[in-house]
């Protein structure tokens, strides 16, 4: 290879690389760094100036830390993760909150496809039906999970989720969610709201803190992800697959079923 070439092949390999991958970290004493680098591969995502403000008015979050490395649940056998995450109490408050609101329902069943018993059994698994929806600010969680090596890759593209979103005015800096970055009801990733949350209250706003939008959202989730309208849902049946969209635990997966079919039966 000449001398020319070669200068040629390293101006190519710049251009291609200008904006490069943030590094990732294993404790707080890189974050501050890492967000400048971090706030240039987002701005080159399609983040605007609002989210790239919020990306570098965060802050490294323990708490976040300490939930990632402490989620001991899901090692459970199923009978003890039920037990643990109150099985018996979503079954019998879902079967009331059906009943009680039986046209809803129908109605989300009517449009996408999903049975009351799925959703209802994923909002008292997540939020417990919206009694506890997080304590953790939203962006701060979210940017320190793709600043963390474990799961890097995987975070950053919900991150910048997250930014887009802040530039939306869908949430701000402000916003409280989950430990994981999850927001509303039914514990949505950012880039799970950025791609399947729906106005279900029609008015004209997708908010996941209103029940009404957070439930549709999670119906439309599913539906979107290949629920099959009139199939079962139980381990074994084609609609089981796609609960295992929702959270990759065998457990949870196996619980959401039970529970589901409980409610509705």
């Amino acid at each position: 290879m000449t001398k020319i070439s070669i200068v040629s092949l390293s101006l190519s390999l710049a251009a291609f690389g200008a904006v490069q991958a943030a590094p990732c970290g294993n404790d707080s004493s890189g974050y501050e760094a890492w967000k400048p680098v971090a706030a240039a591969e987002a701005k080159a995502a399609g983040v605007g100036k609002r989210g790239i403000e919020a990306l570098l008015g965060t802050s490294y979050s323990t708490q976040t830390i300490k939930a990632d490395r402490g989620q001991k649940s899901f090692k459970y056998s199923l009978e003890k993760f039920m037990e643990v995450r109150g099985a018996e109490a979503i079954v019998s408050q879902g079967r009331k909150r059906k009943a009680k609101s039986a046209d809803f329902y129908a109605g989300l069943e009517a449009r996408y496809g999903v049975p009351a018993g799925v959703i209802i059994a994923i909002h008292g698994m997540e939020t417990g039906f919206g009694n506890f929806m997080g304590d953790t600010n939203v962006v701060s969680a979210i940017a320190t999970l793709s600043y963390d090596c474990r799961r890097s890759e995987f975070f950053t593209g919900h991150m910048q989720a997250a930014l887009k979103l802040v530039d939306q005015g869908v949430i701000t800096t402000q916003t409280i969610g989950a430990r994981h970055g999850e927001v509303g009801h039914t514990q949505f990733l950012p880039g799970n709201v950025l791609a399947y949350a729906v106005d279900g209250n029609g008015d004209g706003a997708v908010d996941l803190a209103n029940q009404a939008d957070a439930l549709a959202s999670t119906a439309n989730f599913l539906a979107q992800k290949g629920w099959q309208p009139g199939k079962g849902y139980q381990e074994g049946e084609p609609n089981f697959a796609v609960i295992k969209q929702w959270n990759a635990a065998t457990v949870y997966q196996q619980a959401i079923a039970i529970m589901g079919g409980r409610i509705d039966g």
